[in-house]
């Protein structure tokens, strides 16, 4: 038998020869100065014995008729190099979810429902039109990692991070100084929460429940500690565990372990994710020795130290005294700040004419006070006071979208007929956002940037 397979063996290897070179009469022959086959320009005479007739003991050899020289192949090279993978098609990046559909589902038949649905397939782009506020609080705990990464995901073109200051003086993200009690689980930690300025008081009888944890009780290592948790309070709460518990009924529970972040923590996310910042300097109580001017430029120092471009940095306020500090000492920074204002529809055109001359050049301000409705036709148009910061040479940002209450009642004649009205007729250059997919879908179908 071992004869046998040898005999195939060497039957199948001299097939091979010849195919490289024994059929090819053109073929060149090899004179043994390849390095590959140095000292071998020709392979010994051999001679093949019957199976049959072969002793097990005998070497079988190929017969002298089919001596050749080897064909010249090249170096031997192995692993035998594979073929080029092909180009798969990359992945979607902007997520939209359902929520999107739903709501163009739910409009009037119209002109902006039938642009809205040609759109049903995208592509869907990231855009600086769609602006998460603190994340995506819609259904992540607000100012968390997990809630600014489903924001990217969903397109959001710009992040807000709220700055507050903690114990040891250090950046961090919170929508007010003292929410923790609120937006966090630092209730469910006994001795963190014997630190808030106010511990936590039972209700008792017509008494509600009370308690006020602030960053500035904690340093940042134990702000560092907690998880952020969807906003809401029970004030009817005996108990600390209670008072965490009383969440909109439809919000869902599944992202209730938040983790907190500093804000260099949220510069460090947003760059490397490519998407542009916008913090707000929000009030806070200042330690001793400490200043507001020492809170402005603190925060812009941390994105000189990220070395971080101006340009892709939009810092909020509502105190315009933080904005005419950052047009005076950090001009890269100011320039491209936001004045945090909701001007009524009897602003003069002289508060305006002052604020452009202090050198403003963004409003930001609540989406109620950009609109107003017609009263004969009941359709949304621009509010006088969008119209004069307008022809003032304001740009302006709305705020907020999809925002917590609101959310229920809402449907796609709501939510898109005013984002329709807002971004074609009022002519806000980005609009907040607590759910940026839905935003992210109409920007994305309109062409806006």
């Amino acid at each position: 038998m071992r004869i046998v397979i040898n005999t195939l063996v060497l039957l199948i290897f001299a097939a091979m020869i010849s195919a490289c070179n024994g059929s090819d009469p053109a073929a060149p022959k090899n004179d043994g100065s390849d390095s590959t086959f140095s000292g071998k320009s020709e392979l010994p005479k051999v001679t093949v014995l019957p199976p049959a007739v072969a002793p097990s003991n005998e070497t079988v050899v190929l017969p002298p008729q089919t001596t050749t020289a080897l064909k010249d192949l090249g170096p031997i090279v192995w692993p035998l190099p594979l073929p080029e993978a092909q180009p798969t098609a990359a992945p979607q990046a902007v997520q939209v979810g359902t929520r999107p559909y739903y709501l163009v589902d739910s409009m009037s038949d119209g002109p902006l429902k039938t642009k809205l649905k040609s759109c049903a397939n995208g592509p869907f782009k990231r855009t600086d039109f769609a602006i998460a506020h603190r994340g995506a609080p819609l259904e992540f705990p607000e100012h968390t990692k997990e809630g600014y990464e489903a924001a990217i995901r969903m397109g959001a073109g710009i992040l807000e991070c709220d700055v507050t200051l903690t114990k040891d003086k250090q950046l961090v993200c919170r929508h007010s100084q003292c929410d923790l009690a609120q937006t966090t689980d630092v209730l469910s930690n006994k001795e963190l929460a014997a630190k808030c300025s106010v511990p936590f008081k039972p209700a008792d009888g017509s008494k509600k429940a009370s308690v006020s944890c602030c960053t500035y009780d904690f340093t940042l290592a134990e702000f560092e500690t907690l998880k952020g948790k969807l906003a809401g309070s029970n004030p009817d709460a005996t108990k600390p565990g209670e008072y965490l518990k009383n969440v909109a009924d439809w919000r869902t529970g599944l992202y209730t372990r938040g983790t907190v972040m500093s804000h260099a923590q949220s510069i460090a996310l947003f760059d490397a994710a490519g998407v542009k910042m916008a913090p707000e300097l929000k009030k806070i109580t200042l330690p001793p020795g400490y200043t507001r001017d020492n809170f402005r430029q603190q925060l812009v120092d941390e994105y000189k130290a990220a070395k971080i471009e101006p340009s892709r940095v939009s810092i909020q306020s509502d105190n315009l005294d933080d904005l005419l500090y950052l047009i005076a000492h950090e001009p890269e920074f100011g320039k491209g700040a936001s004045y945090l204002w909701s001007p009524s529809s009897t602003v003069s055109d002289d508060r305006l004419a002052t604020l452009y001359s202090q050198g403003i050049r963004t409003i930001s301000s609540a989406v109620g006070n950009l609109y107003d409705t017609e009263k004969t036709t009941n359709k949304l148009i621009p509010s006088a006071a969008a119209t004069k910061a307008k022809k003032a040479g304001f740009e302006l940002v709305g705020w907020t979208m999809e925002h917590d209450d609101d959310v229920p009642g809402e449907n796609g004649d709501d939510v898109y007929g005013l984002m329709d009205v807002l971004a074609k007729d009022v002519g806000v250059k980005g609009v907040f956002s607590d759910w940026v997919r839905t935003t992210s879908y109409y920007a994305s179908c309109m062409g806006l940037k």
